[in-house]
């Protein structure tokens, strides 16, 4: 794949392998896991007449055997004027250069289809008001995300030169991220690597998988904490930072996050516990509505001082509250 871009538009070219099976091509592109294009945006590219094939207009419905070339023109995406909204955050740190901010479950990182307010970037405008908008117009500020109903820490860039330095930081895999997680079931060791390759459902786009056709490196440390009779509280660290990665490393594992209910956390989990272990998985289950997940920790370096940052934040009420039952009635 070649991809090049201008101020107008990104223009992707594919060399179609010659041992792929007959088949659409929109359902060609809809499985090419690298391209990380909905099905609807490619049904779209087609309807605008901006997908060609040997250097003419594809339709949706034409069919490729292999050897093709396959052209993709993209628009840029139009620019979003962001407001800035009065919603309290949480700031750990903050200087005229970046901030780092404690972001509740829930909300979600930055504007996208469907939530276009009360997002944490809506109430960074507010409160810092201009930040670097190198990483995109709809995502100012931002140089890592967090899933919206994953909790925890987040740094901000509030200028280019900052968002380009840490944006470098976080792809050399120099920013430390500390995750505590409720597992279910307990890990075969007290501590160890998942080096599990990551890439886009097939099956469903909105999910990720362990696979190794089209996907990327993956690899996430984790080390017991705590351990109860039918879960084990873990603390979890990214050595690379994959979409859903510690979910789906752990769910592959068959130790899903607890309350995740996209891979596997929630009620499935517990059809097969005994009695008593089913009613308390029912209590937990109504204390934690989301995925047990919670950035605890970011440790880096600060791209102007050099100052050495280790920042740590508690986890949010729910998380604790499961906790303290566990203690109390779960080993």
């Amino acid at each position: 794949m070649n991809q090049t871009s201008d101020q107008n538009a990104s223009v992707i070219e594919l060399e179609i392998p010659t041992d792929i099976s007959p088949q659409r091509v929109d359902r060609y592109l809809a499985s090419c896991q690298y391209l990380d294009l909905s099905r609807s945006r490619i049904q779209r590219l087609f309807d605008d007449g901006l997908v060609t094939i040997d250097g003419r207009t594809a339709i949706k419905k034409q069919r490729i055997k292999g050897g093709e070339t396959i052209v993709l023109t993209i628009p840029p995406a139009p620019q979003m004027h962001l407001e800035g909204e009065d919603i309290p955050i949480d700031i750990v740190y903050e200087d005229e250069h970046l901030a780092v901010v404690n972001k509740p479950p829930g909300m979600v990182t930055h504007p996208a289809a469907g939530n276009y307010g009360g997002t944490l970037v809506n109430a960074m405008i507010h409160h810092f008001g201009k930040l670097s908008e190198l990483g995109g117009s709809d995502r100012p500020g931002i140089v890592h995300r967090l899933d919206k109903n994953t909790s925890g820490l987040l740094i901000v860039a509030r200028n280019d030169n900052a968002f380009l330095a840490l944006q470098k930081a976080v792809q050399g895999r120099e920013v430390a991220r500390s995750y505590l997680t409720l597992v279910c079931g307990h890990m075969k060791e007290d501590a160890g690597t998942i080096d599990l390759p990551i890439g886009r459902s097939l099956k469903d786009r909105k999910k990720m998988i362990v696979t190794h056709h089209r996907s990327r490196e993956a690899v996430t440390n984790y080390k017991l904490l705590d351990r109860y009779r039918s879960y084990d509280l873990l603390e979890v660290n990214l050595h690379t930072g994959r979409t859903h990665q510690i979910r789906v490393h752990l769910s592959h594992l068959g130790h899903p996050v607890f309350g995740d209910p996209d891979y596997g956390g929630r009620e499935a989990w517990h059809r097969g516990i005994f009695a008593p272990e089913r009613l308390l998985a029912k209590r937990l289950l109504e204390l934690m509505p989301r995925q047990a997940l919670h950035a605890a920790r970011l440790e880096f370096t600060h791209p102007v001082t050099r100052e050495k940052l280790s920042l740590h934040r508690d986890p949010p009420a729910d998380f604790q509250a499961l906790v303290e039952v566990l203690d109390k009635e779960g080993r």
